[in-house]
C-alpha cells in the first residue's frame, strides 16, 4: 500500500513539474516573436529542466524538398565542441523516415549512427522527437548527453514530446509571422519603387507650335523600370527620352533615378546626343552591379526646324512613318548602358515633315503575351500604326494602350506599357 502510495505521489509530482514547466515556457514565449529566440528559449527551458548538456532545433524547409533542413539552432550548456554534421544528418534522415521519438544511451554502439561514432565520441547519449503540426513534421528537437551521466529516460521523452506539441505551433505561428514581416517589406518596397518610378516622369505633355506630342507609362503589378522623360533645353530644343531598366523592384526605380539626374545633368551641358549618351553610360558604368543594364532611345527635337537628332543605346527600334507611309526604323546608336565604360554613340538626323508620325516604345508593348503563349511583336505594331495615321497622338497613344490589352486578354500585364508619340 505504502509503495503505491508513493509511486502515485512520484506521478503527481511529475505532474505537477512538467506543467510547471510549459507553463514556464508558455509564459516566456507569448511575448517572444522571432523563430529564432523562440527555439532558443525552448531550447534553454528543455536542457534545465532535462538536465543535459546541449540541445539542438531543426527546422524544415517548406521550399526546398532536396535539403529539408531550414534552421538549426543548438545552445550548449557545457564546453564541448560543435555538434558533429553527419550526426545530424543521420539523426535527421532517421527522423523524417520514422517520425517517432528516438532514444539512444550508447550512441557508439547503436547500429542507427554506424559511422558517425570516431566523430561523434563526446556524444554519449541523445534523445529526440518530431515537432509535429497537423501530421506534418515542422521540425525536430533532440537533447544530448545528462549531465549526470544518467540515462534518458521514457519520461524524460514523454517531457520533450509534451514540449514538443506545445511549442510546434507556437515556432509555426512565429514562422507565419515573419513570413508576414517579410511579404509586408516587400510590399513597402514595391510602393516607395513605383512612387519613386512615377515621381520621375512627366506631369504634363509639351505644348508646341506645329507638333503634337503624348507620353505615357502603364506600370505593371509589378515595378519595373520603364522611364520617359521630355528635358527643356532652351527655347528650340527638346531632349527626348524612352529607356529601360533591367530589373524590377525598388533597385531598379533608383537605378532609373539616377539615369535621370545623368542624362538631364549632361543634356543641359552637351548639346550633341551621342556626347550626352556617351557620357551618361560612362557615369552609369562607374558604380552599377554586374548584370545589370539600361537600354535608352535619346534624341533632340529642334522645335523650330522640326528635325529630331537621336542615338538608340540597344532599345527597341522607333517607327519613324513619314506622309508617305514609308516606314523607317530608328537603329543608329550603340550598345545598352552600364556594360562597357568605354562605349562609343552614334547619332542620325531626321527630319519630321508635316504629316509624319514617330512612335517611342519599350518592350512592354511588343512583348506581352496572350493566353494562347503569343506576343504582341513589332509587326502587330507597325500595322496599328499603318491603319490609324489619321488619329491625333493622343488618339493613337489610347489606340496602343487599349489594343494592347485586348490582345493579353484575362492574361496579367507583365511589364511596363511605356510609349512616346510625336505627330507633326
Amino acid at each position: 500500500m505504502a509503495d503505491r502510495l508513493d509511486e502515485e505521489n512520484q506521478k503527481l509530482k511529475r505532474a505537477v513539474k512538467e506543467l510547471s514547466i510549459l507553463n514556464e515556457i508558455g509564459a516566456a514565449i507569448s511575448s517572444t516573436i522571432g523563430v529564432n529566440k523562440i527555439t532558443e528559449l525552448i531550447l534553454n527551458k528543455c536542457i534545465r529542466h532535462i538536465g543535459t548538456e546541449q540541445g539542438a532545433i531543426w527546422l524544415m524547409s517548406q521550399e526546398q524538398e532536396a535539403n529539408p533542413l531550414k534552421t538549426f539552432m543548438r545552445v550548449t550548456d557545457a564546453p564541448i565542441s560543435g555538434l558533429p554534421y553527419r550526426l545530424g544528418i543521420n539523426l535527421v534522415g532517421w527522423m523524417l523516415k520514422n517520425q517517432k521519438p528516438l532514444l539512444t544511451n550508447n550512441l557508439a554502439e547503436d547500429e542507427r549512427f554506424k559511422g558517425v561514432e570516431k566523430e561523434s565520441a563526446q556524444i554519449r547519449s541523445l534523445l529526440a522527437v518530431p515537432l509535429t503540426l497537423k501530421n506534418k513534421i515542422i521540425g525536430i528537437i533532440c537533447v544530448f548527453n545528462k549531465k549526470d551521466d544518467s540515462d534518458f529516460t521514457l519520461d524524460d521523452q514523454r517531457l520533450l514530446a509534451i514540449i514538443a506539441i506545445q511549442s510546434a505551433q507556437t515556432i509555426e505561428n512565429a514562422r507565419l509571422y515573419e513570413e508576414e514581416r517579410k511579404l509586408q517589406s516587400l510590399e513597402e518596397d514595391l510602393r516607395t519603387a513605383r512612387r519613386i518610378q512615377q515621381s520621375l516622369l512627366p506631369k504634363e505633355n509639351p505644348q508646341l507650335p506645329g507638333i503634337e506630342m503624348v507620353g505615357i507609362s502603364i506600370p505593371a503589378k509589378e515595378v519595373g523600370g520603364d522611364y520617359y522623360d521630355f528635358i527643356p533645353i532652351d527655347d528650340e530644343h527638346l531632349g527626348i527620352a524612352v529607356a529601360d531598366v533591367a530589373g524590377k523592384g525598388t533597385p531598379a526605380a533608383l537605378l532609373m533615378s539616377n539615369l535621370q539626374a545623368c542624362l538631364r545633368g549632361q543634356a543641359v551641358i552637351n548639346r550633341s546626343v551621342k556626347d550626352t549618351v556617351t557620357k551618361a553610360n560612362l557615369m552609369l558604368s562607374r558604380f552599377m552591379d554586374a548584370g545589370k543594364f539600361i537600354t535608352l532611345f535619346y534624341g533632340i527635337l529642334n522645335i523650330k526646324d522640326k528635325t529630331f537628332t537621336y542615338t538608340n543605346a540597344g532599345h527597341n527600334y522607333p517607327f519613324l512613318l513619314d506622309k508617305d507611309a514609308k516606314v523607317k526604323m530608328l537603329k543608329q546608336g550603340g550598345t545598352v548602358l552600364g556594360i562597357l565604360k568605354s562605349a562609343i554613340y552614334e547619332e542620325e538626323t531626321i527630319g519630321l515633315e508635316p504629316g509624319s508620325l514617330l512612335l517611342l516604345y519599350t518592350d512592354g508593348i511588343t512583348e506581352a503575351f496572350n493566353e494562347k503563349d503569343e506576343m504582341f511583336e513589332e509587326e502587330k505594331l507597325l500595322k496599328l500604326l499603318q491603319d490609324n495615321r489619321p488619329l491625333t497622338a493622343q488618339q493613337f497613344s489610347d489606340k496602343i494602350v487599349e489594343e494592347v490589352l485586348r490582345f493579353c486578354g484575362t492574361v496579367p500585364q507583365a511589364d511596363d506599357i511605356t510609349l512616346v508619340v510625336i505627330k507633326t
